[in-house]
């Protein structure tokens, strides 16, 4: 191929300097999302004390979308919300338990507390916490999430 046209010109002139070009994919250096592996795990990310925002996820093409709003948000939030994907047909356990029929779908767990009333524990060892859960229904965007922490507190 010869010399590259005019219009190839001025987009790499555009995209090297206008630092607010939004059509080129921006570079997020390596994924903050974290891949569900065990509930002990997810639960030692609550300890952390910092909000914890769960993607549970079918294989769909609207997944894929949602993986690169994840990777953004966590890009931009981290450390103080982390990011956590939940594949369900791998772990229908914990995805369950949330009774919600519609995928993929989006909670935010925040503001663990050591529960006042501990009921009957088979095992002393064994402390129970409520954790606040808040469903995500805001734009699903890093905007989004952004609105969604400042509306709620979350910071």
């Amino acid at each position: 191929m010869g010399e590259p046209s005019f219009f190839d010109g001025m987009i790499r002139q555009l995209r090297a300097t206008c630092k607010y070009y939004t059509g080129y994919p921006k570079d997020l250096g390596p994924s903050r999302v974290i891949h569900f592996t065990s509930e002990r795990q997810f639960v030692q990310l609550l300890h952390e004390g910092h909000p914890v925002v769960v993607a549970f996820t079918i294989k769909c093409n609207y997944t894929k979308h949602l993986d690169k709003v994840l990777d953004e948000a966590s890009a931009e939030f981290y450390p103080q919300v982390k990011f956590m994907r939940v594949e369900c047909p791998k772990y229908p356990g914990f995805c369950i338990t949330r009774q919600r029929k519609e995928y993929p779908f989006i909670e935010i767990f925040h503001s663990p507390e050591q529960a006042s009333n501990q009921g009957k524990a088979a095992d002393p060892n064994i402390t129970k916490y409520s954790v606040k859960v808040l469903p995500f229904n805001y734009d699903l965007s890093a905007y989004g999430f952004r609105e969604f922490f400042k509306r709620h507190g979350i910071k």
